[in-house]
């Protein structure tokens, strides 16, 4: 059995933005294909971390009934609702949902959610970051929007120290949005 893993996974424009200048990120709504394989990449995981935007962006998914309004919508509700959530916050002192403002360090609260669960996520671009300088990142999943917004908030914070991957799957989706997924290089892959 294959041990858990720490994914980010997030829409990104071609120039490696995942917001443009103004914090938006209208252009990386999905197309019904990609949405359905988001609904099935997020069904698989055990659980996921998010910094506070994040956590609130997507809050409607538990709270809103208009997001119910398909049956893709209320499926994807039925699975973000499910998953476990651990909410990083300076601002916030409670979350609502199937979530939990975290106790604990990143990297501790990250060991605790890979032991506990299959496969978790990270998400929020500072958040996400932190994880990847920290060299706690398992596997990167790009969803590249064919857009190039000149600015904005980077997809991959700067790091200090190379790191190697193994391009894992690619796909493409309408319109154009191909899907990376790359893991982290096996130690014997890079000595």
């Amino acid at each position: 059995m294959s041990r858990a893993r720490l994914i980010v996974s997030m829409s990104v424009s071609v120039d490696g933005f995942i917001t443009d200048r103004e914090g938006e990120f209208g252009w990386t709504a999905p197309s019904e294909e990609l949405f359905r394989f988001h609904l099935e990449e997020v069904g698989a995981l055990g659980g996921y971390l998010l910094g506070r935007r994040l956590y609130e962006t997507m809050l409607p998914w538990e709270t809103d009934p208009s997001m119910r309004a398909t049956a893709l919508g209320a499926a994807f509700s039925d699975v973000w609702c499910a998953l476990p959530k651990v909410v990083f916050s300076r601002t916030l002192d409670r979350v609502e949902g199937n979530a939990r403002l975290a106790e604990a360090s990143l990297a501790e609260e990250v060991a605790a959610a890979l032991e506990a669960s299959d496969d978790v996520s990270i998400g929020g671009a500072e958040l996400a970051a932190q994880a990847i300088a920290s060299g706690l990142v398992d596997e990167l999943r790009m969803f590249r929007f064919p857009v190039v917004v000149g600015g904005g908030t980077p997809y991959l914070p700067p790091v200090t120290d190379q790191v190697r991957l193994d391009l894992l799957e690619t796909r493409t989706f309408a319109p154009g949005v191909a899907y990376e997924r790359y893991g982290r290089a096996s130690d014997e892959a890079t000595a």
